[in-house]
This record gives structure tokens, C-alpha cells and sequence, in this order.
């Protein structure tokens, strides 16, 4: 069985010019589909393949198996397939559509098939693809964890990264610095050494109230720089922008409508300002062109020529989760 098989690698567009080097997820899933065509009949069994026959040195027990290891399961699985040695429990969903589909995020793999197509059929389809799953789903768990290794101590004294650059959490228990809410400053007392947010708040501050404080000087400290990335490379590409909204969305950094607003998730204050600036000249070049073709990446590297370095750095670095406190 033949399947025409298209992947879409992107946290925002569903192509890049063929001469990219292709990056994995951020946007943080992987797609692939399979097209199935009708059934056939199936094919005479081809020959053994011949090779060399190496001696062997008898032993007196063979070894046992090794036992498959197991890679993650998706919380819906409701199938499961020996992949490569790896067990793999995936959500299989049946639908109205011409081709087998593979899905792989963060929670696992998702196979979506048409009804007509039998289980067998499917367990074929997912052979033909079982290195292309595993590697994904591997990717995705090890992802997953270089996100939970840098989850957020909402106390005193914890780091979470800024602008690309330590940024250390203070407790402003007697507003010494911070008056009102929260006041950043950067304090170069030995190279390296990380900037402070002093915070506003007395010393029995539980961790939710840090981090709704520090979430609002982020939002607050995006919408500023934003605004004036904006502002520089609008007239660079010939564009005009309309509006700037906030987003926090887990899986997209930013969108851009044909009515010229903009949309930029302001977790993006995590990363260096050089990759900020490839995601708002990524989402003004499409008010230029509205699609990923040719001539879009063209238009993005008239101001960031180095966007492919910098998206794969995008995806290669997952932002600290916030909803999941340590």
C-alpha cells in the first residue's frame, strides 16, 4: 500500500522552502499523514534476502528477550503497537477523512483514520512510520522534561529566565526598592550575575500571589517591548500593523491577520531579544505575504537573515512552564 506522506513541523505554518534545514516542535507537535489508497490484493512474498552466514558460538542457554521498553502513553490511549521494540499506547480516532493521520505532541500519538480502513490497515500504516513515531515521541518526552527541570520556584530567591538572562525573584518584604507591584533592576555585581525583580509583598507571600505579580510585570515589560520591535521593523518591511494583543497560548508564539493585527505571546520575554525580534518580523512579513512560501521566508530574511538559526532555538529551548508551580 502506497501512502503520499506530508509532515508539517511548525508552530505556526504548515511548509518552509525546501532548501531550510527542517528544525523538529515547538512548536510542540508533529504531523504526518499517510493516504491510503483502495484496498489491493496482497503481494506474493519477495524471496529471502541471502547473506553471509557468520559462525556462531554455541552457548549453552539462550539469552532471554529483552523486555520492550515503553515510551510515553498518551492519557487516551486506547491501542497500543509494538513500534521498533517500543510499546507505544496511542489515542485512535476514527473520522470522515482520505488518509491516515499521525499527530505527536507533548501527550503522545494521535492516529486519525477513516472508517473504512481496517485495524490491520492501520497497524501497517504505523510500521511504515515506526521510526519516524518513535523518534518523535522521544523527542517530545525529552522536551517535556527539559520543561519540567526548568519549572518555576515561585519563592524568594528563585531564577526564571528573562530576556535571555537569569533573572533572580526578590521578596521586598520592607519596599526598600518596590513601592508598588514590581521593580526590575539590574545589579552587575560580578559578571554573569543575574538581574532582580524586587517584589512588593510581605514575607508571608504564598507562591501563587509571586507569580501572578511576576506574571504582570511580564505582560506588562512584553507589551512594551513589543511595541517597539513593532515599530522598527513595520516600516523596514513596508508594512502597516493595526493592533498588538497578548497571548499566552502554550503551543503558538504569534499570529498575524490580513486586517493587520498582530497577536505575540508574552512568555516570548523568556528567550533573547534576537529570537523576539525573528517572531515579530515572522508575523509582520505576513501582512506581506499570508502564506510559508518561497517568497515569505524571503521577506523575513530581508531584516532577520539568520530566522532559521534562530527558529530552531525557539524550539530547541521550551519556555518554564508556568501553571505547573514547583
Amino acid at each position: 500500500m502506497r501512502r503520499l506522506v506530508q509532515m508539517a513541523l511548525d508552530l505556526w505554518e504548515r511548509s518552509e522552502p525546501a532548501a531550510a534545514a527542517q528544525p523538529s516542535a515547538p512548536v510542540v507537535k508533529e504531523v504526518v499523514d499517510a493516504k491510503p489508497l483502495a484496498p489491493q490484493a496482497p503481494a506474493a512474498p519477495a524471496p529471502p534476502l541471502r547473506r553471509p552466514v557468520t559462525p556462531v558460538v554455541p552457548v549453552t542457554k539462550p539469552a532471554a528477550p529483552a523486555a520492550p521498553a515503553s515510551l510515553q502513553a498518551h492519557p487516551a490511549a486506547n491501542r497500543s503497537i509494538l513500534l521498533q521494540g517500543q510499546r507505544v499506547a496511542y489515542l485512535l480516532q476514527r473520522a470522515k477523512r482520505r488518509s491516515i493521520g499521525f499527530v505527536v505532541s507533548e501527550d503522545g500519538l494521535v492516529v486519525r483514520a477513516p472508517r473504512w480502513v481496517t485495524q490491520p490497515g492501520i497497524d501497517e500504516a504505523l510500521q511504515e512510520k515506526a521510526g519516524w513515531i518513535v523518534r518523535k515521541i522521544a523527542e517530545m518526552q525529552q522536551r517535556r522534561a527539559r520543561s519540567m527541570s526548568a519549572s518555576i520556584r515561585w519563592e524568594d530567591g528563585a531564577s526564571l529566565p528573562f530576556l535571555g538572562q537569569p533573572l533572580q525573584l526578590v521578596v521586598d518584604s520592607e519596599q526598600r526598592v518596590a513601592r508598588s507591584g514590581a521593580v526590575w533592576r539590574v545589579e552587575e555585581e560580578a559578571p554573569g550575575s543575574p538581574s532582580r525583580l524586587y517584589l512588593a509583598l510581605p514575607p508571608s507571600a504564598g507562591r501563587t500571589q509571586i507569580r501572578d505579580l511576576v506574571q504582570a510585570w511580564f505582560v506588562q515589560s512584553a507589551r512594551q517591548h513589543f511595541l517597539a520591535r513593532l515599530a522598527h521593523f513595520a516600516p523596514l518591511l513596508g508594512v502597516h500593523y493595526t493592533s498588538l494583543r497578548l497571548s499566552s497560548a502554550e503551543t503558538r508564539w504569534g499570529s498575524a491577520k490580513s486586517d493587520g493585527s498582530i497577536r505575540l505571546n508574552w512568555r516570548l520575554m523568556h528567550y533573547a531579544p534576537a529570537v523576539i525580534d525573528y517572531v515579530v518580523a515572522h508575523e509582520l512579513a505576513h501582512l506581506r505575504v499570508m502564506d510559508h512560501s518561497p517568497r515569505f521566508w524571503d521577506t523575513v530574511a530581508e531584516v532577520v537573515p539568520d530566522h532559521r538559526a534562530l527558529r530552531q532555538q525557539l524550539k530547541d529551548m521550551p519556555a518554564p512552564p508556568w501553571d505547573r508551580a514547583a
